[in-house]
């Protein structure tokens, strides 16, 4: 049987001073006495034996309490892990567990700088959002401030841009506001059954004057002459649709095409498409793309409008319901962006 490392020096040790003290006992009797090897072996018994328990037992309590020092120090194991039973300083484990402790340092290093870095751009992104729009109707009311307010037509083209402004701004906080509960779960879920063909429908509805601008059809790929019920929050599911629909005509090329398509998963799961053939996403970009103010373009350049957060929004909403949200896209081709939800029975 394999002995712990622990063992095996109490055994080596008492037995090298057992020898030692033997024959020194033996020497002495050699010299003084008459040699009694009965003597000689039960001292040496009674000394290995008394030696391996004092090695064992104070060698392990030394090596524990420091280990304890150790662990307490770096908050590796709560003192509650040490058990009341024997004690342990198998050496192997120790170094088991420094080296978990490491790697897990580690990573939580690595996270951290992650975090880092995103935070960082993060504020630089939404110091940007906020400033446009602040600085747009600052630079419109100082305007009317300095006389053009006594100019009628100036003073209503000055105010209804500064309104938007001001809208923009709103539409900010209101998604900002939406994420943070969403994350910490304070945004709760109305489920319902509903007809999932008949609210697309209504989203077409909300934006086909904004498709008709840039000639952009919205369509289904198949006709869908029955229901299809899924349960879900149709409020939110319809916020998801009408963002993934205002990205596809903002980004979708003159004359293109924006394609739905719904799907059965598996039993209990449908998958719904939104598909276009529009200007498409780098690769490299894909992994970022649901991230907060996050944008492909890197120009700065704001022409196309928008909060900044529609995706990290339709994200936020579908693992809301416990779902999942995929993006494939191509650049230059088109992108399709899919999330599941559950069917009705």
């Amino acid at each position: 049987m394999k002995l712990k490392r622990t063992y095996r020096f109490a055994i080596k040790t008492s037995f090298y001073i057992t020898l030692f003290i033997t024959l020194l006992l033996g020497v002495f009797l050699y010299t003084f006495y008459t040699i009694n090897w009965g003597l000689i072996l039960a001292f040496a018994i009674t000394c290995y034996l008394f030696s391996f328990i004092v090695i064992q037992l104070r060698v392990e309590r030394f090596i524990y309490r420091r280990v304890k020092k150790i662990y307490d120090d770096l908050t590796l194991l709560e003192s509650t892990s040490f058990t009341r039973g024997s004690i342990t300083t198998d050496m192997g484990t120790l170094t088991k567990e420094i080296d978990k402790f490491a790697r897990d340092k580690k990573l939580e290093i690595e996270t951290l700088k992650v975090r880092e870095k995103y935070r960082k751009e993060f504020l630089g992104n939404i110091s940007h959002e906020l400033k446009t729009p602040l600085f747009t109707v600052q630079g419109y009311i100082l305007t009317l401030l300095d006389g053009a307010i006594d100019n009628k037509d100036i003073r209503k083209k000055y105010l209804e841009r500064a309104n938007k402004g001001v809208e923009r701004l709103s539409y900010i906080v209101k998604d900002l506001d939406m994420i943070t509960k969403l994350e910490l779960g304070d945004l709760s879920l109305n489920f319902e059954v509903f007809d999932i063909v008949e609210l697309v429908n209504n989203v077409f509805d909300m934006f086909e004057m904004r498709a008709h601008k840039k000639n952009i059809t919205l369509t289904f790929d198949t006709d869908y002459t029955k229901p299809i019920l899924v349960n879900a929050d149709k409020e939110r599911i319809q916020q998801v649709l009408a963002n993934l629909f205002v990205n596809s005509i903002k980004y979708g090329k003159e004359k293109g095409t924006t394609e739905v398509s719904i799907e059965n998963l598996i039993k209990n799961k449908v998958i719904i498409r939104v598909t276009d053939n529009g200007e498409g996403i780098e690769k490299k970009h894909l992994p970022r793309l649901f991230e907060r103010f996050f944008r492909v373009d890197k120009t700065g350049n704001r022409n196309v409008g928008g909060s900044g957060l529609g995706l990290s929004i339709v994200k936020h909403i579908i693992e809301a319901h416990e779902e999942r949200i995929y993006v494939e896209s191509e650049f230059g081709v088109g992108s399709e962006f899919s999330f599941t939800l559950e069917k009705a029975e």
